[in-house]
């Protein structure tokens, strides 16, 4: 079996960090310094204004952009808490959200945490379920609530852990047992939940010192999140590529995860860390529309911005000798499934999705290709929900997202199709700006038509469209020069009138 690593690449004016799973990249998560996310930073806040209408409020907490605030995200004594996930955000059933108008008013002060980092040009979205994430419990003082993780399923375990936390918490408040507790002894939930505990005394002391709006507690950076939310005995190793940063994670698995000191190592090839491990090549697939199956099939990605649309193509596989059609589509089908739910995670993919599969006759096919996506998807930590394969092929599934997909972190819109993905042809161009000119020539001062545009537009039009050019002449009665300019945007093109050159004008 493949060995299961966490990659850390911090020399350099940003963090990355890779988490390798039995061989295979299955989460990358990035953090530049002048843009790090605020995800679990606890601030005063000041309500703005209240909508009614939205059952939401607008709260300044201090940032570019007001956070939003739902009603059902304010700690209500009087409402019930069906569920709390396993970042301790509360999840209702039927239990009635309260009127926004009378939980808060403008101008009111209040404690609130960001559950998700502004996207695009929406603001945070917060909550006042405060949650504090430690290595083995995630504290929730506004929640009276135990919660343990369904991936320790040894009853025995699960007794031991919730009669330690019961014993401890405080009246009123609540941990969630993380799965990595289940590696930890009672001394060690013991401590981490003392810590969280005085952590919260502290954000509560400061938050009656200061003012709103106000930063009260920052998550951990990227590098010592990861390594506190994700190192378990099935990583046998960190790996860092810079000094300083080992030597500061060295220092925090010695305060807070003694038994995997030892597993915290330096990289010191010639090569980049990434590009040793082949991140660096994932990374760039991931950023592709397009994504080649071993088979020689492939997927094709496009993302909007109300839905990401997957489309799965046979490309060159033909299938084997003796295979039928029905037989080779399927395959086909299951190898995207496992591919589909890994691009997911490593590009960060949220939001609605459809996955438009190839055709298959049998409903039996069917059934076997979503029962491998659902299989696939198990292994992802964002929560998703998926429908059953329609007779056309298509899935319908969503997939909790919680900060900026991997093309918006790292890629920016296209200058040249300015985000459309296409440009006019030069022969659309071309057509165009002799539209225009018929529309607007005589109008134009002088008896000359000069047309200034992109190169590949000027060729095209004192070569093959000559024709058509000499016959708007005739239409407009003035002559029409056009001449290329580099560096001109494909769509662009100058039209104006000028006076003829008198033959004895000098040069």
């Amino acid at each position: 079996m493949s060995e299961s690593v966490i990659v850390i690449n911090a020399d350099g004016p940003e963090t990355r960090v890779a988490l390798i799973e039995n061989g295979i990249l299955t989460q990358l998560f990035i953090e530049r310094e002048r843009e790090r996310g605020i995800v679990g930073n606890v601030y005063k806040g000041k309500v703005l204004r209240v909508l009614p209408g939205m059952q939401a409020a607008f709260v300044d907490i201090g940032e570019d952009k007001a956070a939003f605030l739902y009603a059902g995200d304010i700690a209500n004594p009087g409402a019930s808490v069906d569920k709390v996930g396993s970042d301790g955000v509360p999840r209702r059933g039927s239990g009635k959200v309260g009127n926004i108008a009378e939980l808060v008013h403008p101008g009111q002060e209040i404690l609130v945490q960001v559950v998700k980092d502004p996207i695009s040009t929406k603001g945070a979205r917060i909550t006042t379920y405060i949650s504090l994430p430690g290595r083995n419990v995630v504290f929730m003082p506004t929640i009276s609530h135990i919660g343990i993780s369904r991936r320790i399923s040894s009853d025995r375990q699960r007794r031991r852990l919730r009669r330690i936390v019961d014993e401890m918490r405080p009246k009123g408040a609540g941990f969630i047992v993380r799965t990595v507790a289940r590696h930890a002894s009672s001394a060690q939930v013991r401590a981490g939940m003392d810590y969280l505990i005085r952590l919260w005394a502290n954000i509560k002391a400061n938050e009656r010192l200061h003012r709103a709006p106000v930063l009260l507690y920052r998550d951990l950076d990227l590098m010592l999140r990861s390594v506190r939310d994700n190192l378990s005995p099935e990583f046998s190793r960190v790996i860092v590529d810079d000094r300083v940063a080992h030597d500061r994670l060295a220092r925090f698995c010695k305060a807070f995860l003694p038994e995997y000191g030892d597993r915290i190592q330096l990289f010191t090839g010639r090569e980049g860390v990434f590009d040793s491990y082949g991140i660096e090549l994932e990374i760039d697939r991931a950023l592709e529309r397009k994504v080649d199956l071993k088979s020689g099939g492939s997927l094709v990605f496009d993302q909007g911005e109300a839905l990401t649309a997957i489309d799965v193509n046979t490309g060159k596989f033909v299938g084997s000798k003796g295979k039928t059609l029905e037989q080779t589509i399927t395959q086909t089908n299951l190898e995207a499934a496992d591919e589909i739910a890994e691009q997911l995670r490593l590009r960060n993919v949220g939001g609605l999705i459809i996955i438009d599969f190839i055709d298959m006759d049998r409903e039996s096919n069917r059934r076997k290709v979503y029962r491998r996506l659902q299989e696939a998807l198990r292994r992802d930590r964002a929560k998703a929900h998926i429908t059953k394969i329609s007779e056309m092929g298509l899935v319908e599934m969503s997939r909790k997202r919680t900060r900026e997909s991997l093309e918006r972190t790292l890629a920016t819109t296209c200058e040249v199709c300015g985000g459309k993905g296409y440009h006019k042809s030069p022969s659309t161009i071309c057509y165009e700006i002799l539209r225009q000119i018929r529309r607007e020539g005589e109008h134009l001062a002088g008896d000359v038509i000069s047309v200034t545009a992109n190169p590949d537009v000027a060729e095209l039009m004192n070569g093959p469209e000559r024709p058509a050019v000499d016959h708007t002449v005739k239409r407009v009665q003035k002559a029409i020069e056009v001449q290329g300019r580099k560096g001109f945007h494909p769509e662009k093109f100058e039209i104006r009138g000028k006076k003829a050159r008198r033959p004895d004008a000098q040069a």
